[in-house]
């Protein structure tokens, strides 16, 4: 078990190696001179040539891109070029927000469809099982900002339930920071929902048709027992990983739903970078995210042997 984790672990460094290449390149794959861009259509050659020099354009791609991880493993992801600040100092800044959407809107997610998912499989072919996919292909199909200005208007301007916008910190009180999340995890959630929903279906349908099943409930096992301890721990593999290539979604999605709910997440701090050309900015966070993604896809492998012991590759 430990060769495993170990070997999981080390294959993990060629995959950063290559995203950290990718995210650096990001001041080469941009059109144009991005030194020209940021200075602006009335900046003087020398100023140009002056934020052309503080970007390091001036120098060798490979020196600068050694340089740049040599920093990084120090834990120095460069300097914003408009607010002058460290840009790790301003991840640290936004990053509650976000993790704290993400973290509630994986929680609502794994308890709202994995059951729902049990539920269809049992109930194939009737109306509950009909009910379930549509809501899910629903789900699927519509877009996050959709569902977040639809979920506003209803629960927040309508009913009067919950804000329509900000973010309240941890430190300030449980029950406002969570009224904040509600509506954000929710619009988040919207597709991660209906996609674990439907693998689940799919995975419970193959277990629930294997002959220990049957075996299970000619001993007299309650359907539940079967549901939840048999069947649902065998069809766990496909689930888990459909939760982790998830997160994939929750990243892309956050972006959007900070910016329908005014959340000053990273997902703020991504799309005003973006809008700035502020480069440095816009490598650190696209690196974080990176970083938690592959992270994520290593647990969800670690995971694997728990479900299923055979798996030891």
């Amino acid at each position: 078990m430990l060769g495993y984790v170990f070997r999981r672990i080390v294959t993990t460094i060629p995959v950063m190696a290559v995203v950290a290449l990718l995210v650096f390149s990001l001041l080469y794959i941009a059109p144009g001179d991005p030194a020209a861009v940021i200075a602006g259509d009335q900046a003087s050659p020398e100023q140009i040539a002056h934020i052309r020099a503080s970007l390091g354009l001036d120098r060798p791609f490979l020196v600068r891109f050694v340089d740049w991880v040599w920093r990084i493993l120090h834990g120095d992801l460069g300097t914003s070029i408009f607010t002058n600040l460290p840009v790790s100092h301003m991840i640290a800044q936004r990053i509650e927000p976000t993790l704290s959407l993400m973290v509630l809107t994986l929680l609502l997610s794994v308890v709202i469809a994995i059951p729902m998912g049990v539920m269809a499989a049992a109930k194939q072919g009737t109306w509950v099982d009909r009910v379930i996919m549509v809501l899910a292909v629903l789900g699927f199909s519509t877009p996050v900002f959709v569902i977040g200005y639809v979920l506003a208007y209803v629960f927040a301007l309508q009913l009067n339930w919950l804000p329509v916008q900000g973010y309240t910190p941890l430190a300030d009180g449980f029950w406002p920071f969570l009224q904040n999340l509600i509506l954000p995890a929710f619009t988040l959630g919207g597709i991660y929902i209906a996609l674990i929903a439907r693998i689940t279906r799919t995975s419970m349908l193959e277990v629930l048709s294997q002959d220990y099943v049957r075996t299970a409930r000619a001993k007299g096992l309650g359907f539940g027992t079967v549901l939840f301890v048999h069947a649902l721990k065998n069809a766990a593999v496909p689930i888990t990983t459909v939760i982790g290539l998830g997160v994939a979604l929750l990243i892309g999605g956050a972006v959007v739903t900070e910016s329908v709910f005014a959340i000053p997440g990273l997902g703020r701090l991504t799309v005003d970078a973006i809008l700035r050309r502020d480069y440095p900015v816009i490598q650190g966070v696209v690196l974080l995210f990176s970083f938690a993604y592959v992270l994520v896809n290593l647990i969800v492998d670690l995971l694997y042997t728990v479900f299923d012991p055979r798996i030891r590759y």
